[in-house]
């Protein structure tokens, strides 16, 4: 089987630095030349894992970046404790007093490697945010030096006993460790692929440096521990495994992939689970407890116990504070995904609504249509036979006037089932030709005016004539002329009644429409056309008419806007590119009459009540 060119050079190096470390150390013996040949290899070594384990920390992936960071900190961390060592080693020739102010500098570094057994790197957008993870954060750290100040450093400043504070150091030491090796293990278990590998070498690096604590500490204690002994090849191994992870993780597209055995559903439990809140109560209430045990079981003496309670008191002030801080970021964070799932389920069903009268609505089109088709074959014979009886002049005069006026409402009904027609057809694509605005216009008015009859709401058709023509699809125009007439309607008949004037006029290059009307105006203007926005009563609105009015009109390279007016109401304006040269098909009269209808006028001509 082939070794990959990775795994080559991380073997070399792995041969150059542990056989060159040996074959130093047996040439040079036990002395103060060992011991600064050792010092400076331990100093390198974590700087070359510390930058091996950073090369994967600039990822899109925060996650991914935090995991990789918090790694490359704990080497940061035991590097500064090894120039601490390597100070009283090499400067002064001397090992460092036993208690030792740089060893919770030591001590420190497992926190980094602790806290990134709880980062997900391999998730995506599950995890809680950002700031919970540096609350998480302070919480673990604050909570590891409170352990140490708790059980290591009264045998350091307080009742000064170099026994008790080595054994105590070493088991809080040994404890940290531990954790972390139990960590990367049921990590490395409970994954697979890529991240199982990556973890597999993070749990042989943190229980290979577990073992050499172990065995260094109890050689400092018998005495036989010297810099550049057998131990500390164990040192270096386990930091030449960290940085071969680094290489590893950055050589192989780490996938985000499950958890070996596990549904995404049953992933997303495990990395939304509440650990995170139950290790931080479970860290807030082992202060008292170790505060009671130390103050009632332990046998320090008096000045440790009373020591170890005043430092519990005070650290229950931050954790407290750090842990109400949590909880009223998650109460916000839970707040706004409620509103934003309320928000989602009103929309959903809104637009459920929207959907289930779009069905309606079609149906409606449909038998419009069909009825449509099936008015106008016996109304082409009315107007058949009303011709024939209004032209013989064999008939009386009477008997040619019923004709005439029979004719007349014969007209007007074809007129308006044409109308009908166009408005329930169902068009694949815009179909775009040259339009006369003001014909549209009065199609739209007669439309709404059936259901007005009856009513006290007026409609002012007040067009210029001789307006310039313009490119654009006739149905999808008369869609948005209807849709604002009608919500103006509607306002106003609920206000009480009122009158909509409908404007069109022209300038150099524009063809201007205007929908004025006398109702109560709009409580939102700007956001009249977003969206599920309606002023309407449940089942009257879907808040989707003017959003699709406001797109048809940008399709047609038009600009659609509405504002209140000082005198009261609300103006739908509407600007259409004209065509340059171009004049309507036929010209309609600028004045309206608030007049009844008379059963003679054209269909143009009318009145719209």
């Amino acid at each position: 089987m082939s070794i990959r060119p990775t795994s080559r050079w991380l073997i070399a190096a792995w041969v150059f630095v542990l056989g060159s470390y040996a074959v130093v150390s047996m040439h040079l013996g036990r002395g103060a030349r060992l011991a600064t040949f050792g010092d400076a290899v331990q100093c390198l070594v974590p700087l070359l894992a510390n930058a091996a384990l950073l090369i994967n920390a600039v990822s899109a992936n925060w996650r991914r970046s935090i995991f990789w960071m918090l790694l490359a900190l704990s080497s940061t961390l035991w590097m500064i404790g090894q120039f601490s060592w390597t100070y009283y080693d090499v400067y002064l020739h001397a090992l460092p007093p036993t208690p030792f102010a740089g060893d919770i500098i030591i001590f420190l570094h497992t926190v980094p490697l602790i806290a990134a057994l709880g980062v997900h790197p391999y998730a995506k957008r599950i995890d809680p945010p950002l700031r919970f993870g540096s609350v998480d954060f302070s919480l673990l750290l604050l909570w590891w030096m409170y352990l140490y100040v708790f059980a290591v450093i009264p045998w350091q400043y307080v009742s000064r006993t170099p026994a008790h504070y080595t054994a105590n150091f070493n088991v809080v030491f040994t404890i940290a460790n531990l954790v972390a090796v139990i960590g990367f293990a049921a990590l490395a278990w409970r994954h697979q692929g890529n991240w199982r590998r990556i973890y597999v070498h993070l749990l042989g690096a943190s229980a290979t440096y577990a073992a050499f604590s172990v065995l260094a500490n109890l050689a400092i204690v018998r005495g036989t521990y010297y810099t550049g002994c057998i131990y500390d090849f164990l040192l270096l191994i386990s930091f030449l495994w960290y940085g071969t992870a680094g290489v590893i993780a950055h050589g192989q597209e780490a996938e985000d992939s499950p958890l070996a055995s596990s549904s995404t559903l049953e992933n997303h439990r495990k990395y939304n689970s509440p650990r995170a809140s139950w290790l931080a109560m479970a860290a807030v209430l082992s202060l008292p407890v170790l505060a009671i045990w130390s103050l009632y079981w332990s046998i320090a003496p008096q000045s440790v116990r009373e020591f170890r309670l005043v430092a519990t008191l005070i650290a229950i002030l931050p954790f407290t504070f750090l842990v109400f801080l949590r909880q009223s970021m998650v109460d916000r964070d839970h707040l706004r995904l409620l509103g934003t799932s309320q928000t989602s389920l009103e929309n959903l069903k809104r637009l459920q609504s929207q959907f289930a009268q779009a069905e309606r609505l079609a149906s409606l089109g449909q038998l419009a249509a069909g009825a449509a088709h099936e008015i106008n074959n016996p109304l082409t014979a009315i107007l058949g036979f009303s011709d024939l009886l209004a032209d013989d002049s064999s008939v009386d005069s009477k008997a040619r006037g019923i004709g005439q006026k029979i004719r007349e409402q014969a007209r007007r009904t074809r007129t308006l089932v044409t109308s009908l027609l166009s408005f329930a057809r169902q068009a694949p694509s815009a179909q775009r030709s040259l339009l006369d605005l003001n014909s549209v216009l009065s199609r739209a008015v007669q439309l709404r005016r059936l259901d007005l009859r009856g009513k006290n709401v007026q409609i002012e058709l007040l067009v210029e004539p001789l307006l310039p023509g313009v490119q654009g699809d006739p149905n999808q125009l008369l869609q948005v002329f209807y849709n604002i007439i009608s919500n103006a309607a509607d306002a106003m008949e609920e206000s009480g009644g009122g009158t909509l004037s409908v404007r069109s006029r022209r300038t150099r290059s524009t063809v201007i429409l205007e929908f004025s009307d006398t109702g109560p105006g709009i409580k939102q203007p700007e956001l009249v056309f977003d969206p599920f926005y309606t002023t309407k009563a449940v089942g009257k609105g879907t808040g989707l008419g003017l959003s699709i009015c406001y797109g048809l009109v940008q399709e047609h390279g038009g600009q659609i806007s509405c504002f209140n007016r000082n005198e009261g109401g609300a103006t739908f304006r509407i600007e259409l590119p004209a065509v340059p040269a171009m004049l309507p098909l036929r010209e309609v009269p600028s004045a309206a009459v608030h007049a009844a209808p008379s059963e003679n006028a054209e269909p143009d001509k009318l009145p719209v009540r």
